[in-house]
C-alpha cells in the first residue's frame, strides 16, 4: 500500500514503487483528489465477502418482477450476462414466452412421481430398471436415473459449463435446476458440489459485462462494478488506477488499442528489429545478419560469400568504387533506398515521442518526490504561527500537477498513432492530417507550458517566503491550476470531436476527462446481509 495525505477539503493516493519502466506508463503513484460531492459514485467495489450480496440483489429484483424461483432468475440472467434491464427489457417488448424460451428456462413442476410413474422406472440413459425413489425429474420434464444425472453433472462441471447445464434428453434446452443439481453432485463428491457452488458464484464476475476483476498482481480479491458507461477508468480499494474496458493502466487519453500497440512497440524487438532492418543486411549464403562499416557497396561476410549491399544479391569479388563486375541492381536499388530511408524515418519518429513519453513519465516520478517536502514545508509554517492556515492551494495545486502530467505523457503515445500510418492511413488526406496535427499540438504544447510552469511554483521554498509572497505564489498556483484544468478539458473535447469522432471506419473511444481524476470506487452497499 502506498501512502496518504489528507486535509479538509481532500485526499490522495501514490505508491512509492519507483522502480518500472518508463514503458509501462506512469506507475502508481497517481495521486487522485476526491473532493464531496452529491453525485453517487459510479463504480463500487465488491470484495470476496460481499460478491454473495451483491449477487442476490440482482436475482432478487428478477424474481420480483417475473415471480420466478432463485435458480430460473440465475439461469436468465446468465443468458443475458447479468444485465437486470436487459432482461426487464425483453420480456417487456418480447413477453414472457420468448424470454424463457430463449434461456433454456421452463418454469413447469414435475416433482410429483408417484402420480405420474410407477413403482419402477426404465431409466433411457443407462436402459436399467430403477426404483421411482431414485428417480429425478427436472422442470423439463424429463427424467433419468440419479446415477446417469450425477455422472452428468460432474462431467459438466470438470468441463467448466456448470453455470448452464442442460438436460440430457435430446433436443432438449431446458436448464436443469441447481438445487437438485447441488443435491445428487453433493451425495457423491461433496468437494464437486462446492466446485459447482463457486462457480455460480463467480459467474456473476465472469459473465457480468459490467463486473470486472481488479487486475493488481498480487490480486486484491476485490472486483470493480460499473453503474453506467463501461468505457471508463476506476481505482480499486487496493489503490491500482486501471481502465474498466481493458484491464490495463489507466491510459487516457489513448485509446485503448492505441495504449496495447504503444506498450506492445516499447516491450518487444520490434524498433531493435527496425535498427537491423536499417543498418545490416542478410548474407545471402549463411543469412547471418551483415552490418556494413565502409563506404562500397561490395561487401563480404564471415562465410566469405560476397554480396551488393544495395540489392543484397551475391556477387563475385572483382569491382570498382561504381560497379561490380557482372552485377547489376537496376531499378531495384531505387526501391530498397526508398524502403531503406523509410525504415529510418520510422525509428526516428518512434524515437521522438517515445523520448517525450519518457521525459514526462520521468519529471511524474521526481513530482511525486514533492509531497513529503511540502508536507515539511506546511508544517515548518505552522511551527513558525505563520498567520496562513489554509494550505489546500499548494495541495490542490499539486494534484493538479499530477493529474495534467499523466494526461500530457499519454498524450504522445496517442499522437504517435494518430497521425502515423499504422491505423488512421487512409482515413485523412494530407492536408486534413496537417490541419488536425497542428490543432492538436498546438494544444498540447499550451498544456506542456504550463504544466512546466506549474511545476515551477510548486517546487517554489515558500517555507522561507514573506506573506506577502506566499500570498503571490498562492494566486498563481490557483490560477494556473484552473487554467490547465481548461487545457486538459479542451484537449480531451478535440480528440474526441475533431480527431476520433471524424473517424470513419475504425471505432477508438477514450474514457471521459474527469477533472478531479480518476474516481475510487465505492464500498457495496450491504442490503441483504440479513438474508444472505
Amino acid at each position: 500500500m502506498g501512502d496518504y495525505y489528507s486535509s479538509d477539503e481532500e485526499r490522495y493516493y501514490y505508491d512509492d514503487d519507483d522502480d518500472r519502466d518508463a514503458s509501462d506508463g506512469l506507475p502508481d503513484l497517481e495521486t487522485e483528489v476526491l473532493l464531496p460531492s452529491t453525485k453517487s459514485p459510479s463504480s463500487e467495489v465488491i470484495t470476496k465477502e460481499s460478491l454473495l450480496i451483491a449477487q442476490r440483489g440482482d436475482l432478487r429484483r428478477i424474481m420480483d418482477v417475473l415471480s420466478l424461483k432463485e435458480h430460473h432468475a440465475r439461469t436468465l440472467l446468465i443468458h443475458y450476462r447479468w444485465d437486470v434491464d436487459k432482461v426487464i427489457a425483453v420480456f417487456v417488448e418480447k413477453g414472457k414466452d420468448k424470454l424463457y424460451a430463449a434461456a433454456g428456462v421452463t418454469v413447469l413442476e414435475h416433482n410429483n412421481l408417484s402420480s405420474e410413474l410407477s413403482s419402477t422406472v426404465m431409466c433411457l440413459i443407462c436402459m436399467e430398471e430403477v426404483s421411482a425413489s431414485d428417480v429425478t425429474t427436472m422442470d423439463c420434464g424429463h427424467h433419468f436415473c440419479n446415477a446417469c444425472w450425477t455422472e452428468h453433472f460432474i462431467v459438466k462441471i470438470n468441463e467448466g459449463l456448470s453455470r448452464r447445464i442442460r438436460c440430457m434428453a435430446h433436443q432438449c434446452y431446458a436448464i436443469c435446476d441447481e438445487a437438485k443439481i447441488r443435491s445428487l453432485v453433493s451425495a457423491r463428491d461433496p468437494y464437486m458440489s462446492e466446485k459447482f457452488d463457486r462457480f455460480l458464484l463467480e459467474s456473476y464476475i465472469e459473465d457480468n459485462k459490467q463486473v470486472k476483476w481488479c487486475p493488481s498482481v498480487p490480486h486484491c480479491g476485490n472486483a470493480i462494478r460499473i453503474k453506467y458507461d463501461e468505457l471508463c477508468e476506476v481505482e480499486c480499494t487496493c489503490g491500482l488506477q486501471f481502465c474498466f474496458s481493458c484491464l490495463s493502466e489507466a491510459h487516457s487519453p489513448c485509446s485503448c488499442l492505441m495504449w496495447e500497440l504503444w506498450t506492445k512497440k516499447c516491450h518487444d524487438e520490434s524498433e531493435t528489429v527496425n535498427w537491423m532492418t536499417v543498418h545490416t543486411k542478410p548474407c545471402p549464403k549463411c543469412h547471418k545478419l551483415v552490418e556494413k562499416s565502409g563506404g562500397c557497396n561490395l561487401v563480404c561476410c564471415i562465410c566469405g560469400q560476397a554480396f551488393c549491399w544495395l540489392c543484397g544479391g551475391p556477387t563475385g569479388r572483382e569491382h570498382t568504387w561504381t560497379s561490380i563486375s557482372g552485377h547489376s541492381c537496376g531499378q531495384y536499388k531505387e526501391d530498397q533506398e526508398k524502403k531503406t530511408e523509410r525504415a529510418k524515418r520510422d525509428l526516428l519518429r518512434y524515437i521522438h515521442f517515445h523520448n517525450l513519453f519518457k521525459a514526462h513519465t520521468d519529471s511524474f516520478q521526481r513530482e511525486a518526490e514533492l509531497k513529503e517536502t511540502i508536507q515539511e514545508k506546511i508544517s515548518i509554517l505552522e511551527d513558525n504561527q505563520s498567520t496562513f492556515k489554509d494550505f489546500s492551494w499548494v495541495t490542490n495545486g499539486l494534484c493538479r500537477l499530477f493529474r495534467s502530467r499523466r494526461v500530457l505523457s499519454y498524450s504522445y503515445p496517442f499522437a504517435y498513432y494518430m497521425f502515423g500510418d499504422d491505423l488512421f492511413k487512409h482515413e485523412m488526406t494530407k492536408k486534413e492530417k496537417e490541419i488536425k496535427q497542428n490543432l492538436f499540438e498546438e494544444q498540447q504544447q499550451q498544456l506542456h507550458a504550463n504544466v512546466e510552469k506549474l511545476s515551477l511554483f510548486i517546487g517554489e521554498p515558500f517555507d522561507k517566503y514573506p506573506e506577502n509572497k506566499v500570498e503571490e505564489l498562492r494566486m498563481k498556483v490557483i490560477n494556473l491550476s484552473v487554467m490547465i484544468d481548461g487545457i486538459c478539458r479542451k484537449l480531451y473535447e478535440c480528440i474526441e470531436n475533431d480527431l476520433l469522432g471524424s473517424i470513419q471506419h475504425a471505432h477508438h473511444s477514450i474514457a471521459p476527462y474527469m477533472s478531479m481524476g480518476v474516481e475510487k470506487a465505492s464500498e457495496l452497499s450491504i442490503c441483504w446481509e440479513n438474508e444472505a
